[in-house]
C-alpha cells in the first residue's frame, strides 16, 4: 500500500482500535497460485504477540484453509470511515481554484501467516468469544449455549478456526492532513453537514490531527 510520510499512522494502539471497531477483514491470501479474498469477522487479540493475533474461522465448504500459503505473507484488510471530499469545502479553492477532489478513508492492513485449527474444543470457545464480543450490545444478548447441543456440535464441525500473529501492520489516515489549515477547517465543516456517521467520523479525527499539530 502506497503510504505518504503524512498518511502514515504508526500508533499500534490507534490501528488495534480501529480492527476491533470494524472488525469484518477482507483476508487476502495466495491459494493454488491465485490471490483469494474471503470477507471474515476476526477477533483481535492484542496481548498474543508484539503485533497481536487476528483469530477467525471460515466454512469447512470454503477450501480456502486448505489451500493457503504458508510461505506467503496474508494481508488483512480493515476498512475504517470513507468519504468524497469536494473542493468546495476548501477556501483555497476559491480563491485560486488549483484544487480537485478526493477521496479520504482510514485503513490498516495487518500481515501475517495464518494457522488452520480443527480442534473442536478450541473452536466452541473461539464461537463463544465471537458471539459475546457482538452480542454484548444487546438487550437480550444472546449465547452459543441457548441452542441446542447437538446443533452447536454440528455447526461446529462445519467450521475450521484460522489464526494469524501480526508480523506487520500498517496504517493509512489519508485525511488531507497536507491541505493548509484553513482547507482543513473548510473539510471538517463540510463532512460535518454531511449526513451519514462515516463522515462525521472522519470529521472527528481529522480534527484530532488538527488539534495535535497546534499542539506540535
Amino acid at each position: 500500500m502506497y503510504v505518504p510520510k503524512f498518511n502514515e499512522e504508526k500508533d499500534v494502539s490507534i490501528l488495534h482500535s480501529l480492527m476491533k471497531s470494524k472488525p469484518l477483514g477482507a483476508w487476502t491470501t495466495i491459494a493454488d497460485g491465485e490471490i483469494a479474498i474471503n470477507h471474515i469477522p476476526f477477533i483481535l487479540h492484542e496481548g498474543r504477540g508484539e503485533l497481536g493475533t487476528l483469530v477467525g474461522h471460515v466454512a469447512r465448504s470454503n477450501s480456502i484453509f486448505k489451500e493457503f500459503s504458508s510461505d506467503v505473507n496474508s494481508v488483512v484488510v480493515f476498512q475504517g470511515d470513507q468519504a468524497y471530499i469536494t473542493p468546495s469545502w476548501y477556501p483555497s479553492k476559491h480563491k485560486h481554484g488549483k484544487a480537485v477532489p478526493t477521496w479520504n478513508y482510514v485503513v490498516v492492513h495487518a500481515h501475517g501467516i495464518p494457522k488452520k485449527i480443527e480442534d473442536p474444543e478450541w473452536l466452541l470457545q473461539h464461537l463463544n468469544e465471537l458471539t459475546d464480543i457482538h452480542e454484548s450490545g444487546q438487550k437480550l444478548p444472546w449465547k452459543v449455549s441457548d441452542a441446542p447441543n447437538e446443533f452447536i456440535e454440528k455447526l461446529v464441525g462445519a467450521i475450521v478456526g484460522i489464526e494469524i500473529p501480526i508480523a506487520k501492520l500498517t496504517g493509512k489516515w489519508k485525511l488531507g492532513q497536507n491541505r493548509p489549515d484553513p482547507d482543513k477547517l473548510g473539510t471538517i465543516a463540510g463532512l460535518m453537514s454531511s449526513d451519514g456517521s462515516e463522515s462525521h467520523g472522519l470529521a472527528s479525527l481529522l480534527n484530532q490531527h488538527v488539534l495535535s499539530s497546534d499542539k506540535g
